[in-house]
């Protein structure tokens, strides 16, 4: 299955076509396994998307970083971190195929329904500077990639994406209404080598301040069963299990076949 889309800060008024490749959205499974101890750790199959990955626990906060919104000029390290952090066993030439999917996904944009929001948050270590893009077989600075299209000057060590279009939340009615007033989290990454440094927790905190700023309610995702650090993660946080009704047909992200989910929300306090 395609992952998930990744955009940058959209708008009611944003007129840019969504891609059909970018349909569907991964959990907020956090991107950073290779941490596990080793009875929690398994190595995917080359091919198959990491839908089992694990956050640090209890990581300290770093001061060097800084969250904010995604703009232009990060859209290839967003696209190189989400693709290295959830498939980082693709090999040349898909490995280079995704990243430049979701390069052109985020430079086009997306639309959102009236009303909705939408945005990609992005970490940046304020201290280090653009590393160099490696993929498969080659460096793209090779095709002078870097000099045309100029990547940040700060380095992303984590990305997520946090809306209110509530694609993965029940529907309400008859009419299977969309439901206001919560937003929903995924994508949520972190780069290896920026691990143990509190970003999950600094990204999710922001991600609920915009909730927030929106006039949402509560805040939602759904976490793979099988990721028991991510899961300790979200406890901690305030995120709570809801238990879905039998026979329910709630959505949920559609990553891989057999990943089962939990569905957690968080009520957030009123300004």
């Amino acid at each position: 299955m395609m992952p998930p889309a990744l955009s940058l800060s959209r708008s009611p008024s944003s007129s840019a076509a969504s891609s059909p490749l970018f349909s569907r959205r991964r959990s907020a499974s956090v991107a950073v396994r290779r941490h596990l101890p080793p009875s929690l750790s398994v190595k995917p199959a080359a091919g198959v998307c990491c839908a089992s990955q694990a956050v640090e626990l209890l990581p300290s906060l770093s001061p060097d970083i800084m969250v904010r919104d995604a703009r232009l000029e990060d859209c290839w390290e967003v696209a190189d971190t989400h693709c290295s952090s959830f498939f980082p066993d693709y090999t040349f030439p898909l490995d280079l195929v995704l990243r430049i999917d979701r390069y052109i996904a985020l430079l086009s944009g997306f639309s959102v329904p009236p009303g909705c929001m939408r945005t990609c948050l992005v970490a940046v270590n304020t201290t280090s500077v653009s590393r160099s893009i490696s993929i498969g077989y080659g460096d793209l600075r090779d095709a002078d990639f870097q000099g045309k299209h100029g990547l940040s000057k700060a380095s992303i060590a984590g990305i997520l994406t946090v809306d209110t279009v509530a694609d993965y939340l029940p529907r309400k009615g008859p009419l299977k209404q969309r439901r206001t007033g919560i937003a929903y989290i995924a994508n949520v990454a972190v780069r290896k080598e920026e691990r143990h440094k509190g970003i999950a927790k600094m990204l999710v905190a922001e991600a609920e301040a915009r909730a927030k700023s929106w006039g949402c309610r509560s805040v939602a995702l759904h976490c793979d069963v099988n990721n028991l650090a991510a899961l300790r993660l979200y406890q901690n946080l305030g995120y709570k299990c809801i238990r879905v009704p039998e026979d329910a047909k709630w959505p949920e992200p559609k990553i891989a076949q057999g990943v089962q989910y939990h569905f957690m929300m968080k009520l957030v306090p009123k300004i």
